[in-house]
């Protein structure tokens, strides 16, 4: 197998034109390669600029998740310190996080921030919705965001091997003059779901704001949590 290495975005779209198959830390295709051969070319964003960025507003997908640091919010950062065992950490990526990821620890993260994807495909580069990303499955080089005034993240213990454990992920947001909006994500079981509302004056009352949004149908451990963390990032904002 050719690992290709390219340093420029006319590189990476002549390497995906010939054929090379996307690859970040091969921590998820790895096996699947050993059990259905290697392909003849990989592609690698290891050495492109654009997928290794990493500031307040930019998280390069080639970036190992041990490199999210505290120049991205919070809840991006303690996302990643989440995922896995440090071995993998050091290895898998924030794009094979979001992409080739069926957990997608990042994605709740990514969705409070009101995050887009900047992507590539043979005719360029622009910019996707999440929805399409997770959908579509195309070559991500970077996830861009609006700074919040706070963000949080929330992952319940887990057993390995075992279902995936709750995840809830909220910021808020500055919006108009003086105004703000709350985002959550949660993921229950294998599914994730976002909404965003006018952030309520009264925390206690934020379930009741999030029964027009995907989030409306909340129980339990989840519906606990959602009131939790809201209550706590709302608070944080205002200080």
């Amino acid at each position: 197998m050719l690992l290709r290495l390219p340093t420029s975005l006319s590189e990476a779209r002549r390497c995906l034109a010939e054929g090379a198959v996307p690859v970040g830390g091969a921590t998820l295709v790895w096996a699947q390669w050993q059990r259905d051969g290697f392909p003849e070319q990989a592609l690698s964003l290891r050495r492109l600029p654009e997928a290794t960025v990493v500031d307040g507003e930019t998280l390069g997908a080639a970036v190992l998740l041990h490199q999210v640091d505290e120049r991205v919010p919070e809840v991006l950062r303690r996302a990643a310190a989440s995922v896995g065992t440090g071995a993998v950490r050091r290895t898998a990526t924030v794009g094979g996080n979001i992409v080739g990821s069926t957990l997608r620890c990042l994605l709740p993260p990514a969705l409070v921030l009101d995050a887009r994807a900047t992507v590539m495909d043979h005719d360029g580069t622009y910019e996707a919705e999440l929805a399409e990303v997770v959908a579509k499955r195309p070559l991500m080089l970077a996830l861009r965001w609006r700074s919040p005034l706070a963000s949080a993240y929330y992952k319940a213990p887990g057993d390995l091997g075992g279902p995936p454990p709750l995840v809830v992920a909220t910021a808020v947001h500055a919006e108009g003059v003086g105004g703000r909006r709350l985002f959550t994500a949660v993921r229950d079981g294998g599914e994730v779901v976002s909404g965003s509302v006018p952030a309520p004056a009264d925390p206690g009352r934020v379930l009741d704001s999030l029964e027009g949004t995907a989030l409306s149908g909340l129980t339990g451990e989840a519906r606990e949590a959602v009131l939790r963390e809201v209550t706590d990032v709302l608070r944080r904002a205002g200080d």
